[in-house]
């Protein structure tokens, strides 16, 4: 069901080069891979006196902050039965809330106990604000917290659920808002109008429990968003949900694929890489490395090399034009967020403890050279913008930065 309300937003070319980003505006960051260029003075120690402010939430919430200009933003979810959903919006300067936004959920709020309702992460074309949570609401408010338009996704598919959850992350392609609603049974993915809200294109998936969001890669010249899911990888056009190319020999319904250029990285049996042609039909792949086995976290990309964490909390570093690995080390886990990345050299991952590490990745192998321990359960994956990381939990948001 849809309601729209006036706006005089214009629509947003989404996808500029890396370097033109100074925001945060997606899950794992600009480039959908968990890392952004520049921010040479992200501190590479987490201490006390790193912390540069951090903010009280109200709610339940696994979705990464996103960071639009001056503002951060996230969600999360109150009461017994997370059915208050909120959007926050704090300063990047000093952690001041500036406003908050709630509303009532139309769909289903039941999830497993690790998870919450709200677990995907916010995105923003740099006018507008649109957060989806798992009970399939959907919400676009302008930067000002003002609501533009909202779907109960629920009461237009009433059986877009599954009993664990949702937690896909849409994210933001030209003028289409894409979103997978995959489940065990009524399961689809689907393009929405950034200005309505209205329906572009909606096709069918498969009906299995997904929790990967979707990824953008540069595919015979044009934009194309890469679906994964448990029976592979599907490239659309992000305007017309149109199939392109398939990758059909399965993937993993946890982690996500991460991008870079035009070659895809994704966990299917192990660590898969692929660069799909213009050609369509089935896409054959570069390589395959069974032992390179991500668990939870997605991979992480940084220049030539891929970071992967496996299920023992190993983390280790892979050549990306060959799958090969370069070295491991083992890490305190366990983890269920994904580890990001900037031009500062370093790493940084937060285990379910609430225990930051950072990776200082210059040397022939990676050091572990701070951690702090922050006392509260951190599910999700930390952001980073201006030189500094933002990373929460169900009660705080905190940003790290160094000193003026």
């Amino acid at each position: 069901m849809r309601y729209p309300l006036p706006t005089l937003f214009a629509v947003l070319t989404f996808l500029a080069p890396s370097w033109a980003w100074a925001d945060w505006p997606q899950f794992r960051g600009p480039n959908g891979n968990g890392s952004i260029a520049g921010n040479d003075k992200l501190p590479a120690e987490l201490s006390k006196k790193t912390i540069a402010w951090k903010a009280p939430l109200p709610g339940r919430g696994l979705g990464s902050p996103i960071i639009v200009g001056d503002r951060v933003v996230v969600t999360a979810a109150s009461g017994p039965e997370q059915n208050l959903l909120q959007v926050l919006c704090f300063s990047k300067s000093d952690g001041k809330e500036l406003w908050r936004r709630s509303f009532w959920a139309t769909g289903r709020t039941m999830c497993h106990a690790k998870t919450c309702v709200a677990a995907p992460t916010p995105t923003s074309d740099g006018k507008r604000i649109f957060a989806l949570w798992s009970s399939n609401d959907l919400i676009c408010l302008d930067l000002e917290g003002n609501l533009i338009w909202m779907r109960g996704l629920t009461l237009d598919y009433p059986n877009a659920s599954n009993s664990l959850g949702m937690a896909s992350s849409p994210i933001v392609v030209g003028d289409t808002l894409v979103a997978q609603i995959e489940n065990d049974s009524e399961s689809f993915a689907a393009g929405f109008d950034l200005v309505t809200g209205a329906n572009k294109w909606k096709i069918d998936r498969p009906k299995t429990a997904n929790w990967t969001t979707p990824v953008v890669l540069k595919s015979g010249g044009e934009l194309i968003v890469a679906l994964q899911s448990s029976k592979g990888v599907l490239g659309v056009q992000p305007a017309t949900g149109s199939e392109i190319w398939n990758y059909s020999k399965g993937a993993a319904t946890i982690p996500s694929g991460a991008v870079a250029g035009d070659t895809l990285y994704f966990p299917s049996k192990g660590l898969t890489a692929m660069r799909p042609g213009s050609g369509g039909g089935e896409t054959k792949p570069l390589w395959n490395e069974r032992a390179q086995n991500p668990a939870t976290a997605s991979p992480l990309i940084i220049d030539d090399k891929v970071y992967i964490i496996n299920g023992t909390g190993v983390l280790s570093a892979a050549n990306r034009e060959t799958g090969e690995r370069l070295w491991r080390i083992r890490l305190k886990g366990p983890f269920s967020g994904s580890p990001v990345a900037s031009g500062n050299g370093h790493l940084y991952i937060f285990n379910e403890k609430g225990i930051g590490q950072v990776v200082d990745l210059s040397g022939e192998e990676g050091k572990v050279v701070s951690e702090i321990e922050l006392g509260e359960t951190i599910i999700g994956t930390a952001s980073i913008s201006g030189n500094a990381l933002y990373i929460r939990s169900d009660e705080t948001l905190w940003k790290f930065g160094l000193p003026r």
